[in-house]
């Protein structure tokens, strides 16, 4: 049962308020059936290995850049032609299997292209990164025929209309180059889409530098793109604020409303927490996160993310996620022997096993508010290669993890199955995280160097997991039956440009959490947490809304 209050506020656009059990921590989960891919005609050990996978709502897109088919557009014939052209299948859920619907090529297939070793999803935009493709085209819709720059890159826009795909847009960099592989990363939520491209060289810093030099090979670069209408255009070029030789700057991206986060994985500088000394080199590949926000049309830098137990070779950055106001950076190379949550950190006896660091946000400033490490730490699991999170969820994949277990919470301390993989589920209650599940492929999928992990995704009730070296895609499902309609009302909305107060109405002294949506289509995102007083009243604030229009819920926090 859903109690929704609908108000229209002049000027401002339209607010939906809905007292609903959305992002609830997950309670009681099981597998379910995997994906079927669609036959290749010609069987291919690589191509359906998940190179890459989203989702939105009940639609996933799992890229696989070795997939060798010389078909264009979509829904082609599959055959085995070009070696490591790349692919993209889109699939929907039907109860808790998933179901092909589309299988996506790029306009201008060609061998070593790569297409599908990204890809993003929000409602029916698909994005995909293809950093191999060669053509020396730039910014939109360019000429695409040629080869002239090598592994420049390029990025793919797909929309759906009822249940049919089509190709949109072909996004280059403003400043193509050889090398550059635009589109080793790429993220999209609504009408924005980011690429990152990590062989960018120029030595420009922040937001919209001068690109034209190629003199830090490798320190990396993101592009955003705004879609107004059908028609996509760059809005911002982001880099680093210290641009360095190999940073590797937009290895990783994600996007929430108006809130990016970029990986670079190779940056190296010993700071640690938030807005340390970016400017030192002293420990190699250590990695690190940017923040930046969007005002308007307008992008800067809010923060620069470092664990609190910088390390060289952390490689922190690898993986990054966001939902409102969390962010997920994962460091694989990361080597303490903590297990759990907020063990300690201390030493180095473990190498490369792995963690993930949380940050949240409070108004401007960010905080570390958690250090997560497998509940089996073992030295090369690489826990934190893939991470993903959605509302008070958070996966994190270790594909190197060795035991050879099955399901859902099986026994994890052996390591018989080599290279396996696993991913691990977290939960949070208030500020506090734990760990209920333990999730390993499908017993005809478990094999040695399956890799099970290397790629992640949540929605409200599943969980998706990828094996990079097989074909396997692990789905999960909560299958906890919602509770009763919650006795928890928002009163009364007030706006400004900059900050959206909820006057509620909820159960004297119990905690809630607020979250928000921009549109019906998208996942419930974590905004911030309250307690209700004596009276049941109290106050929460979006400290970020976005320009037009969102809808808001509360959730009571139940242990």
């Amino acid at each position: 049962m859903k109690t929704i209050s609908l108000r229209l506020l002049c000027g401002v656009g339209l607010w939906l308020v809905l007292s609903v059990r959305p992002a609830a921590a997950f309670t009681n989960l099981t597998a379910v059936p995997d994906p079927v891919f669609p036959s290749p005609g010609v069987p291919s050990p690589q191509m359906h290995t998940a190179s890459s996978l989203a989702v939105s709502g009940d639609t996933m897109v799992v890229g696989s850049w070795r997939e060798q088919g010389s078909a264009t557009g979509v829904n082609s014939t599959p055959n085995q032609a070009l070696i490591d052209a790349g692919a993209a299948f889109v699939f929907v859920r039907d109860g808790s299997n998933w179901v092909v619907q589309a299988y996506l090529k790029a306009s201008n297939t060609e061998s070593g292209d790569s297409f599908g070793h990204a890809v993003a999803i929000s409602g029916d935009t698909i994005v995909v990164g293809a950093p191999g493709e060669g053509s020396n085209a730039t910014v939109i819709n360019g000429n695409q025929s040629n080869n002239s720059a090598s592994s420049a890159g390029a990025a793919y826009v797909f929309v759906r209309s009822g249940t049919n795909w089509s190709q949109q847009a072909y996004l280059k960099a403003s400043n193509t180059e050889a090398n550059d592989l635009f589109g080793m990363s790429v993220a999209v939520w609504g009408d924005t889409i980011v690429v990152g491209a990590i062989g960018e060289a120029s030595n420009a810093g922040g937001v919209n530098g001068n690109q034209a030099d190629n003199s830090v090979v490798g320190a990396g670069a993101a592009y955003v793109f705004v879609r107004s209408g059908s028609t996509w255009s760059q809005q911002a070029y982001l880099k680093a604020s210290t641009p360095r030789f190999d940073n590797q700057f937009g290895y990783a991206v994600a996007m929430a409303t108006n809130t990016l986060v970029v990986g670079a994985r190779r940056e190296s500088s010993a700071a640690t927490g938030i807005n340390g000394d970016a400017a030192d080199n002293s420990a190699y590949q250590a990695g690190a996160a940017y923040v930046f926000v969007r005002s308007g049309s307008t992008w800067s830098q809010q923060a620069y993310l470092k664990g609190a137990n910088t390390e060289s070779s952390d490689v922190f950055g690898t993986s990054v996620a966001i939902a409102g106001d969390t962010v997920v950076v994962g460091a694989p190379g990361e080597a303490s022997n903590a297990t759990g949550v907020d063990g300690n950190p201390a030493n180095n006896s473990s190498y490369q096993a792995g963690a993930a660091y949380v940050f949240f946000r409070t108004g401007v400033t960010w905080s570390q508010q958690a250090y997560l490490k497998a509940s089996n730490t073992e030295s090369s699991d690489q826990f934190g290669a893939a991470v993903a999170v959605h509302g008070d969820n958070i996966v994190v994949g270790a594909p190197w993890e060795s035991s050879d277990a099955n399901g859902v919470n099986g026994n994890q301390n052996n390591n018989d199955r080599y290279h396996s993989g696993a991913a691990y589920l977290f939960n949070r209650s208030a500020n506090t995280w734990s760990q209920p599940y333990y999730l390993k492929a499908a017993p005809l999928y478990s094999g040695s160097e399956n890799q099970f992990g290397g790629r992640v995704a949540l929605t409200e009730d599943f969980v998706v997991v990828g094996s990079v070296n097989a074909d396997e895609i692990g789905s999960f499902v909560d299958t906890t039956p919602p509770p009763p309609a919650m006795p928890s009302r928002i009163e009364f909305i007030t706006v400004t440009p900059t900050e959206v107060t909820l006057e509620c109405t909820g159960q004297p002294e119990a905690n809630y959490h607020l979250l928000r949506k921009e549109n019906l289509e998208e996942g419930w995102s974590f905004i911030g947490f309250g307690t209700a007083q004596l009276d049941g009243t109290f106050t929460l604030m979006d400290y970020d809304p976005p320009s037009d229009a969102a809808f808001y819920a509360l959730q009571l926090d139940q242990p």
